[in-house]
């Protein structure tokens, strides 16, 4: 029954460890221009070392959210086909080095991520920025709204939680955009958590506000990036609205070209990812979610967690890949 079940979605349970392959990979590779100040480099070992354990897998993979448009990424651009051609048809977002910047300068969280979904499951964003609030599991839906004012949403979360407002953290991505922001935040007396990138990250920690110490995400960042922190929330369960957030004219041209015809559409979390989702994400550097790749005399090793929406399962795989393996695991 339980194989009947994993073939109706096209996601088998075999490719739990597959999926952790491909993002241990490129971790692997991307670890080696950690604290170098090369953000291209770093990148680019990502991206090919995960192309090319895409391809040695069994699946009918097509990218949906990728590096960007066929001719402007040689690889893992948006409708590359991925894979042998001889499995179920999936869709794929990949973001190889999460936070480029942050490995570049061996800073916390920098993270290889990958999800695999149903075909049609996510929505294709174009890499544009995107408005964001998230929270945790455990709330009555609709608890903080996009629509509402920081405060506001600040203080239905503390009232939920039944802390005062000064025990609520939220998690915001340093920029100058966020200025505003930032005083609102301050202003209704909750603490902020600063991040100078990886809001895929930032989203995820909200799911464990216990261990994280972060209670909401709130701000601007990429497209691309909301959904698959919208892939990984639907797995560990939380709330998440989001709006795309054009800036110019070559954004809304590019929205219209993508298919999007409302561009002030408030998406919800099922909006963003829907049916049934493998997510995996393999620490580059150490932070709070997960350790960064160790490079040892005889060995390299990665933590990665693996997560799936149908089931609610988290898993954390911790591998040693054996000398002569710095390329990728066996």
């Amino acid at each position: 029954m339980a194989k009947t079940a994993d073939n109706d979605t096209g996601l088998s349970r075999m490719l739990t460890l597959e999926i952790a392959r491909v993002t241990e990979v490129a971790a692997m590779a991307a670890a080696k221009w950690r604290g170098r100040g090369n953000e291209v480099a770093a990148d680019q070992a990502a991206v090919d070392a995960m192309r090319q354990e895409l391809n040695a897998l069994p699946i009918t993979g097509r990218i949906v959210i990728g590096e960007g448009e066929r001719d402007e990424a040689p690889m893992l651009y948006i409708g590359e086909q991925v894979g042998l051609g001889t499995g179920p048809e999936i869709d794929i977002a990949v973001d190889p080095l999460e936070g480029t910047t942050i490995c570049a300068k061996a800073e916390p969280n920098a993270l290889a991520v990958v999800a695999f979904a149903q075909k049609g499951s996510l929505l294709h964003a174009p890499d544009i920025y995107m408005d964001k609030i998230a929270i945790g599991p455990g709330f009555e839906p609709g608890l903080v709204d996009l629509d509402a004012s920081p405060e506001d949403n600040l203080n239905a979360l503390a009232k939920a939680k039944g802390v005062p407002i000064e025990e609520i953290t939220a998690c915001i991505l340093d920029r100058p955009r966020h200025a505003k922001l930032l005083e609102s935040v301050r202003r209704s007396g909750a603490a902020i958590r600063l991040i100078g990138d990886g809001d895929i990250a930032g989203v995820i920690h909200t799911a464990n506000a216990e261990e994280t110490g972060i209670d909401i995400y709130m701000g601007i960042g990429g497209a691309p990036e909301g959904v698959l922190a919208a892939a990984a929330l639907r797995c560990i369960g939380g709330q998440m609205q989001a709006r795309l957030h054009a800036t110019n004219d070559q954004h809304r041209a590019r929205v219209v070209e993508i298919g999007i015809e409302d561009i002030d559409r408030k998406y919800l979390m099922e909006d963003l990812s829907s049916g049934d989702v493998l997510f995996a994400a393999t620490g580059v550097t150490s932070g709070s979610m997960l350790q960064g790749v160790r490079i040892k005399a005889n060995c390299i090793e990665t933590e990665t967690v693996v997560m799936r929406a149908r089931t609610r399962t988290v898993r954390w795989i911790r591998t040693e890949h054996g000398p002569g393996k710095t390329d990728g695991p066996s």
